[in-house]
């Protein structure tokens, strides 16, 4: 019965050892076409929302209708666009909420939340 066991463990190890190099032994002539490179990623769209709710775009203050018309020309040019909010903890969660609705509105649907990390709590 040991001799058995130790040729299987023999086999299994064959096996383990040339088994990758049984996939890469397959040579394939791949054709060769012209294409256009992939489009780089746009510039996320940076969004400041301070403790008084005030917007900002890029460091550029925002009041409702320039900030309507800049989210609808940034989803004009690029609609898979990324919004990064930068919101004030103090800010209420609807002020939020009516900018995620505005943006979506506008055709902006990606938006992330950017946060600090916390610091390391002691045990």
């Amino acid at each position: 019965m040991t001799p058995l066991i130790d040729v299987m463990l023999v086999l299994l190890v064959i096996f383990m050892v040339t088994a990758p190099f049984m996939v890469s032994a397959v040579r394939v002539a791949l054709p060769q076409a012209q294409a256009q490179l992939a489009p780089r990623p746009l510039a996320p769209l940076v969004v400041h929302i301070d403790k008084t709710g005030q917007v900002f775009i890029q460091d550029l203050p925002m009041d409702a209708m320039q900030l309507r018309a800049a989210l609808t020309q940034a989803a004009g040019a690029a609609p898979d666009t990324e919004i990064q909010l930068r919101a004030d903890t103090a800010v209420p969660y609807g002020r939020v909420a009516e900018f995620m609705a505005l943006a979506q509105a506008a055709g902006l649907g990606r938006i992330g939340f950017v946060t600090e990390a916390a610091p390391p709590r002691l045990p």
